[in-house]
């Protein structure tokens, strides 16, 4: 069996997961998984059952924050730490975290991140979720 952690990524924009993968693939060790909107990506978690999810907000059809929700709710994945990785705060003017969503959805992802982020918090965040040792 391979010691090797799966990470989904979940974004509508392909530049977005490009940027994540190359993220990732600096980490190694990392199989990646990737998903273009919500349903897609709840539908990837449930067959994969990656190590961890990374997931933009804003997608057309199903929002992340929809996703989140699913996946919590799964009993299948609700261990899964889930990255949110978005640009709402920038877009709409108002400040989100982690935290509100606690407080408006009862569940807190494992960290909420403002796009655009430097490589190294992203990297960071991924090593401290997987237990990853730095470089």
């Amino acid at each position: 069996m391979s010691d090797e952690k799966r990470v989904l990524i979940v974004d509508d924009e392909a530049d977005a997961i490009e940027f994540v993968t190359a993220v990732l693939e600096d980490i190694g060790g990392i199989a990646i998984e990737s998903a273009g909107d919500g349903h897609a990506g709840v539908a990837k978690a449930k067959e994969v059952l990656p190590d961890l999810i990374i997931m933009d907000v804003e997608m057309p059809e199903w929002s992340g924050f929809h996703a989140f929700l699913d996946i919590r709710q799964n009993e299948s994945t609700s261990h899964i730490p889930i990255v949110m990785l978005t640009g709402i705060s920038e877009k709409v003017g108002i400040k989100f975290s982690g935290a509100d969503m606690e407080e408006y959805m009862g569940e807190e992802p494992e960290a909420f991140l403002e796009k655009p982020v430097e490589p190294a918090e992203l990297e960071k965040t991924v090593r401290d979720l997987l237990g990853l040792k730095g470089a």
